[in-house]
């Protein structure tokens, strides 16, 4: 699925940990600089929920990387408990720190952007906290909500409209606030992690009369890619690694 490497080479860039954004799932959505970040590097780090685990982030990236770079998976539990988690986030940083210590060109790959909802981002402050002069840069890469977008022809935001990025609401009573505050001041809301709760959801929009008015997007970026509009997915589905694009209001000068 994607393009030849952009200039090979077998040189590695100076010891220094980069977090680089890897878009959604389509690897030909990568960046430029992250691509030759990635080439450039002798270690490979990529988030995995389990042990022995693939990682979405180094699935995307496999196409641009050698045999010759070493892989590094860090457990990153997908937990709802704090504990386990910032332990994740801090043996991470523990972990690529000493690989910077030793010499070693890093990247981090991080699904998505490094900075947006991203597990680098908690990273990134551990390693600020705990190892202050490991040199780390980013590069940022494309969001899904950017992607789903640009692949349904659907204008994020025009002129003076706003626009919310956030996970979905776990109650109709938080999602109707937002729906209201929303139409109020001419936002446009990007719902993220939708997953079980569009069964409900789905109503609440329907009531509405929003659903000819929002984007479904499911998997965006990966082969099996969905994009409906919002009345074409029943609410029976329990759809993963899923977002909504809601609109509902247009500017008054449009062509």
């Amino acid at each position: 699925m994607a393009s030849a490497p952009l200039a090979p080479t077998l040189e590695t860039a100076p010891p220094g940990l980069v977090l680089v954004g890897v878009g959604p799932g389509d690897p030909d959505l990568l960046t430029v600089a992250a691509v030759r970040a990635l080439q450039a590097a002798a270690v490979v780090a990529f988030p995995v929920a389990r042990e022995g685990g693939e990682g979405m982030a180094a699935a995307i990236a496999a196409p641009w990387l050698g045999e010759h770079q070493r892989r590094l998976p860090l457990l990153f539990p997908m937990v709802a408990e704090a504990a386990p988690r910032l332990a994740a986030w801090q043996a991470a940083a523990d972990t690529l720190a000493a690989e910077v210590a030793a010499g070693q060109a890093v990247v981090l790959l991080c699904e998505g952007d490094v900075s947006l909802f991203a597990s680098s981002s908690y990273v990134l402050l551990a390693l600020r906290r705990r190892h202050p002069a490991c040199p780390v840069r980013l590069i940022p890469g494309i969001p899904a909500v950017a992607a789903a977008a640009a692949a349904g022809a659907w204008p994020l935001a025009l002129q003076q409209e706003g626009l919310l990025i956030r996970p979905t609401p776990d109650t109709e009573a938080e999602l109707a606030v937002l729906l209201a505050a929303s139409a109020a001041s001419a936002t446009v809301l990007a719902l993220l992690k939708l997953g079980q709760r569009w069964r409900w959801v789905r109503p609440l929009l329907e009531r509405r009369g929003l659903l000819q008015q929002a984007l479904f997007a499911q998997r965006v970026g990966w082969p099996d890619q969905r994009l409906a509009c919002a009345d074409a997915v029943p609410a029976a589905e329990q759809p993963y690694f899923s977002l909504l694009l809601i609109r509902q209001s247009w500017p008054a000068v449009l062509p």
